[in-house]
């Protein structure tokens, strides 16, 4: 039976259309994933990504811990700060992509909020690797809530709600604080490639804030957001979706993360050799992800294949229509073993393609991403 986050009874109340995701039962869409899309785009947006799960490390050795886990280097993170990092294994494929927070110089405590449907796969990975450390791995996803508001107007609604804009942390920071008598963490992160917020709250406080989001966010225009609006959210934002872009035999830099690869870290870390040798030149890529845009009115999704002249080339992993462009967009792993028209396939961009769709060939063209401008504060 899918589990429901302590929200669900008061998602009941505004009618959605519930789907499975992740184990879980979350709303798909409230007033329609276009309306749902637009609104965060132009206001603001509140999103339940309870689902997610939250990870707390401390100790002695937590940075040492974390420095062999991450091809980040975590040393330089300072406290209230974040990262994101990929968990990967000894071949360099990513178990998970999540984001790190250190908490707190003096007891050594980050927080990780990791993927749903990875939570257990992530904590057996982080156990197994945790043999020498003087470490506490806690997984305490069943504690909190996760609601994220999200869009140009999150700001403004987060200073409504109490917590003035000079106390707000910066991007991609962490700040404890207080919001309608609740005490919060409050991280200036998210997955739609605007500005905002995810809050993190005691489950038994989760109901009571979501009511008084939805409530002060009505002069914003605020709309309550399914999962239909965050995938098109996130991929006009060309932002990676585990177990579709991502997965255990895709390394960070096949995925074309390499800017989030440390490329002076001296501390090993799991499938160092590979990742740092596909950097350098001396192991091999196998894939690269690319993003499309299809110059036909019909969409791609995930497992099409990819042609170019008439040899497959590849996978699309993530597809579907932007609302912002109005055209139908998406992300595909090309083969390097398997391109051989394309060469090394170091210069895409601007290359024709095909995408088969029911057993037909659909012209598309190689985009650079994101598909549209990231709008995340930089401050």
């Amino acid at each position: 039976m899918d589990k429901k986050t302590f929200l669900y009874k008061e998602q009941q109340k505004l009618h959605p259309k519930f789907t499975p995701f992740a184990g879980w039962l979350m709303p798909v869409s409230y007033k329609g994933i276009i309306e749902e899309h637009n609104a965060v785009r132009q206001n603001v947006g509140l999103f339940d990504v309870s689902h997610m799960g939250e990870v707390f490390i401390w100790g002695d050795d937590s940075l040492a811990f974390l420095q062999k886990l991450f091809p980040q280097d975590i040393s330089k993170l300072t406290k209230n700060k974040a990262m994101y990092c990929q968990l990967t294994n000894e071949n360099g494929g990513i178990i998970d992509d999540l984001i790190v927070y250190k908490l707190e110089e003096t007891k050594k405590e980050y927080l990780l909020i990791v993927n749903a449907s990875r939570i257990d796969e992530d904590l057996n990975w982080m156990v197994r690797n945790s043999l020498g450390f003087d470490v506490k791995i806690i997984n305490d996803s069943h504690n909190y809530s996760l609601l994220a508001i999200q869009g140009p107007k999150a700001s403004d609604l987060v200073e409504k709600l109490g917590l003035k804009k000079e106390n707000q942390p910066s991007y991609f920071s962490i700040k404890r604080g207080e919001i309608k008598g609740i005490n919060i963490l409050a991280a200036r992160t998210g997955y739609t490639g605007e500005d905002g917020f995810e809050i993190l709250v005691q489950n038994h406080y989760s109901a009571y804030l979501w009511d008084k989001i939805l409530e002060e966010g009505e002069e914003f225009g605020i709309l309550p957001i399914g999962l239909g609006a965050r995938d098109t959210l996130r991929l006009e934002a060309a932002l990676h979706l585990w177990g579709n872009d991502l997965d255990e035999t895709v390394t960070p830099i096949e995925a074309g993360l390499a800017w989030s690869v440390a490329k002076d870290k001296a501390e090993d870390y799991n499938g160092k050799s590979v990742i740092m040798g596909q950097l350098n030149g001396t192991v091999p890529k196998m894939k690269k992800l690319v993003g499309f845009v299809m110059k036909d009115k019909i969409p791609a999704r995930h497992g099409y294949e990819v042609y170019f002249e008439g040899e497959k080339i590849g996978t699309v992993t993530s597809g579907g229509p932007s609302p912002v462009l109005k055209k139908n967009i998406g992300l595909a792993y090309l083969e390097m073993k398997n391109a051989t028209s394309l060469n090394t396939l170091e210069k895409t961009i601007g290359t024709n393609i095909q995408i088969m769709i029911r057993n037909k060939l659909y012209d598309a063209v190689i985009v650079k991403k994101p598909f549209v401008e990231k709008k995340t504060k930089k401050g």
